[in-house]
């Protein structure tokens, strides 16, 4: 079998592969992806298409794992743990509750932030510049609270923002029914993040995908990574069912298959996959005109005008690929509380996803320490939507030999002896 090669293999075609072939072709670049499945097929597809400076905090902050456990009992709690005994998911849970000291989420908010930022401005270019059509909409982000308590506990989130240069204005109930009359009226109150924008994510994968092809890259669908060979510290080739790849630069972009693939590299990356639901429908007539995260319970509201999705929880449950009724079912409850319609006419997917969840909350991006030619863009958690185009502006610049415009002590592998 002949070994196709290209300067650089990007292996997974997500959100971050693709944007991650985009810019190196764009540099010049030969670029080939190697997909598992079909393109944009796993967490790119069904998410809501937020793309949140906003969450530059991590989600794991003192004492919020320590809450989440204490809510495990809730029928429609958003974080539910699977019961059934797995050594690896455990001591990864304990280690990510060692992440969440006030000194190590301090560092996490700044890197996150800064990563945010840089990729919305880029994002933004890319959509102009390229004509993506993907119903990009820059109209912001409420955060919404129907508990007096919990929106006065919001506010040393939204200061802690505000210090990182993150704009989260508060309104009350009046405020929210001006600006978004899809809420039911009797909201304890909201903050409303300016900066924020929103996208239809399968959408922009799309088009991702067509501008790489226009550009004369080749992704390789339903290819199954079985073998890597390597020769000393080089990666030469991985070896699929449907042909064997090379490239003179290897980028992991695999998202929450990682730590499955990363073995064959004979590394352990510390990963879970985080799943998450979806509901998406046809679009109501009562259809928010922002994007709408119901605080409480860890769900987001997102219309566009080719339909209306809710998503959200957090599922840790392993590579499971069972469909949870009853975290879809907790996720339309919990937008009954908030919304006077919480569906349009057509059901058009039930859906689920793996988020790439790293043990510190940071996205896993650099030159590997192990393999000479081998560059990780993965773990990116919730924000692969968020981080893609400053992600694939790093990647492009480490395959070029030059320093990235923005600072990645944070994101790099060594960190984990990778």
């Amino acid at each position: 079998m002949a070994t196709q090669r290209s300067d650089v293999l990007v292996l997974g075609g997500g959100v971050i592969g693709l944007a991650c072939a985009l810019r190196l072709l764009q540099a010049g670049a030969t670029v080939r992806i190697v997909e598992q499945g079909t393109v944009g097929g796993g967490a790119s597809h069904g998410n809501c298409g937020t793309l949140t400076p906003s969450h530059a905090i991590p989600l794991l902050t003192p004492g919020a794992l320590r809450r989440a456990f204490a809510q495990m009992a809730q029928r429609d709690a958003p974080l539910h743990i699977h019961p059934r005994p797995e050594l690896a998911r455990f001591l990864w849970l304990a280690r990510l509750a060692r992440q969440g000291r006030r000194a190590r989420a301090e560092e996490a908010a700044v890197a996150r932030a800064t990563l945010l930022r840089s990729s919305m401005e880029l994002t933004q270019s890319w959509i102009d510049e390229m004509s993506l059509a993907c119903e990009f909409s820059a109209r912001g982000t409420l955060y919404v609270y129907r508990d007096a308590q919990a929106f006065r506990a919001a506010s040393g989130h939204a200061q802690w923002l505000e210090r990182l240069g993150i704009e989260a204005r508060a309104c009350d109930d009046d405020e929210l029914q001006a600006m978004e009359p899809a809420l039911k009226p009797g909201m304890a109150g909201a903050y409303f993040h300016p900066d924020d924008a929103h996208l239809r994510p399968e959408a922009f994968v799309a088009e991702l995908a067509r501008r790489v092809r226009e550009l004369g890259g080749v992704i390789e669908e339903s290819a199954r990574i079985e073998r890597v060979h390597a020769n000393g510290r080089q990666v030469e080739a991985v070896r699929t069912h449907r042909g064997v790849y090379a490239g003179e630069r290897m980028v992991m972009a695999l998202g929450a298959w990682s730590p499955q693939v990363g073995r064959m590299f004979g590394m352990r990356l510390p990963m879970q996959p985080g799943k998450g639901y979806s509901l998406t429908w046809s679009r109501p007539s009562r259809a928010p005109s922002r994007p709408l995260m119901l605080s409480e319970k860890g769900v987001c509201a997102v219309a566009w005008s080719s339909g209306f999705r809710l998503g959200g929880t957090m599922e840790f449950s392993g590579y499971d690929t069972q469909l949870n009724e009853s975290r879809i079912k907790a996720i339309r409850r919990a937008a009954d509380a908030y919304l006077h319609e919480t569906s349009g006419p057509v059901l058009q997917e039930m859906w689920w996803g793996w988020r790439p969840m790293s043990v510190d909350q940071l996205p896993i991006i650099g030159e590997s320490r192990r393999w000479s030619n081998l560059i990780f863009a993965t773990a990116h958690g919730m924000l692969g939507m968020s981080m893609a185009a400053g992600t694939a502006e790093i990647v492009t610049a480490l395959c070029r030999g030059v320093a990235p415009d923005i600072d990645i002590r944070a994101f790099r592998p060594a960190r984990f002896r990778l």
